[in-house]
């Protein structure tokens, strides 16, 4: 640093605001709301120390006023406040048509779970009292015992996720053993799950068979000797063979376990708790159907197909499921109150016959094109009638996805409302759409905004409106 410039560095760091100078500002004020005094104090303190540091690096040689400099400081504190404040978690309108949408948080709850979560479950509850006997009960039971109605199995238990229910399966009833599986099902079904990493962790040992495209019932039996534990069937979900293939029933493969006495485990990924052919998906198993072919222990989510709160589902035989539940990794995978009572009112959907008319998945799925197609043209309407002078907008035809690894090759007709700006880019609009005030995240393609409303609700178009409408104005 020359002499000249030196001490135009001294002069202006006397002008520099203090960081409590910062704080007793209207604008810092007004963060403090939200941000609290320990947190913005941070902030404050780290903008007062960079603004230093750049009049002592030299720069422009422009010497800057008390005023500037506090403008400058506040402006920092404001910008790294709404980077921070937009990390949180936050409620988005979902216009993708990807249904279950691991990145927005997969299946949104019904209303029934919602009540359950704020009304009955986020302050003092009955997670672990009975108040018939007055004194402590049984966590889950009701959830418990709605998932053995639900799928014939004659118990349950609930985990915080499909991942923490495979590795506590084979945690407690493989370890140190061999599990058999084929070649064909050791996939990596999402973030970096991969089903022989599982293996090696919880401590089973692996014991491939069959080849990538066909196994047969000779090469599991082949494969049980003195240290199997068990047979193990894993859903691929967003990974499918086709062509020249075959695999034994879950019949021929529970039948070879119960003659060999060990274990039959199916991870049944996206847990479909009804037919799903209805709404287009074939190839899900139905979680009975499993239970009715004899196999001993199934696994599999909450809250992907089945609509309900994060959590990994295990049903099967009493004895097993008691192993399971005396083991301290049940209590290390436990699930809260919040899940438990989320869970029990969605299952409760499960016990009516319109379960769709309750569950947004299910409801999302059921949507026909024609209702879409009707609603995608009522909200052109409405986007022409608000900024039509700023975008181009028509409809489109397109294809919805089912998401969260279910269903790879199903992707349900839509309409889509295309949108495309006069002024600037589609590019642009997508951004503001998705800073905005009630983020809405939407497709980007073609230089044009995708908006499906499969995945949005009916009390989320005037909203999504707005929204578009505050997006698209100069």
């Amino acid at each position: 640093m020359n002499r000249t410039t030196g001490e135009s560095a001294v002069s202006e760091l006397r002008e520099l605001p203090s960081v409590n100078e910062v704080l007793q500002t209207p604008r810092a004020r007004q963060i403090r709301e939200r941000s609290g005094d320990q947190r913005l104090t941070a902030i404050a303190r780290n903008a007062v120390v960079l603004v230093r540091n750049e009049i002592l690096a030299g720069g422009d040689n422009v010497k800057h006023s008390r005023g500037q400099l506090l403008d400058r400081i506040i402006s920092m504190v404001e910008a790294a406040w709404s980077a921070e404040y937009g990390k949180r978690v936050q409620r988005v309108i979902n216009a993708t048509g990807v249904v279950i949408h691991t990145n927005l948080g997969r299946a949104p709850l019904s209303a029934a779970a919602v009540e359950a979560l704020v009304h009955e479950a986020s302050g003092y509850c009955t997670v672990e009292y009975d108040l018939g006997a007055g004194n402590r009960g049984r966590r889950g039971e009701r959830a418990e015992t709605l998932l053995c109605e639900l799928t014939g199995a004659e118990d349950a238990l609930i985990v915080n996720n499909c991942a923490a229910a495979a590795f506590m399966v084979l945690s407690v009833l493989a370890a140190d053993k061999e599990v058999v599986i084929s070649r064909g099902e050791l996939v990596e079904i999402g973030g970096d799950f991969r089903v022989p990493d599982v293996l090696t962790q919880s401590g089973a040992v692996l014991r491939e068979v069959g080849t990538t495209n066909r196994t047969k019932i000779a090469d599991f039996e082949n494969a049980v000797g003195e240290r199997t534990a068990m047979l193990l069937r894993v859903h691929p979900s967003n990974y499918k063979i086709t062509g020249f293939t075959e695999m034994p029933t879950l019949e021929a493969m529970a039948a070879l376990a119960r003659e060999k006495k060990i274990c039959m485990y199916e991870d049944a990924g996206s847990g479909a708790l009804i037919d799903m052919t209805k709404f287009g998906l074939a190839d899900e198993p139905v979680i009975s159907n499993s239970i009715r072919a004899g196999v001993d222990i199934v696994s599999f989510s909450g809250d992907k197909l089945l609509g309900g709160p994060q959590c990994g589902i295990i049903v099967g035989r009493r004895e097993l499921i008691e192993q399971l539940r005396r083991s301290p990794l049940y209590r290390a995978l436990r699930v809260s109150k919040l899940t438990y009572a989320a869970l029990e009112a969605t299952l409760a959907a499960y016990t009516t016959s319109t379960p769709e008319a309750e569950l947004p998945v299910l409801r999302m799925l059921a949507i026909t094109p024609e209702v879409l197609a009707r609603r995608s043209a009522a909200f052109t309407e409405g986007v022409h009638a608000a900024v039509g002078e700023f975008l181009n907008v028509e409809v489109i035809s397109g294809q919805s996805v089912v998401g969260g690894g279910a269903a790879p090759d199903f992707h349900p007709a839509t309409s889509l409302v295309a949108l495309r700006p006069v002024a600037d880019s589609a590019a642009a609009l997508e951004r503001r759409l998705r800073i905005g005030e009630t983020p809405v995240i939407a497709r980007l393609q073609d230089d044009r905004v995708l908006i499906d409303l499969r995945t949005v609700s009916v009390d989320e178009v005037d909203g999504l409106l707005e929204a578009v409408a505050a997006a698209s104005r100069p």
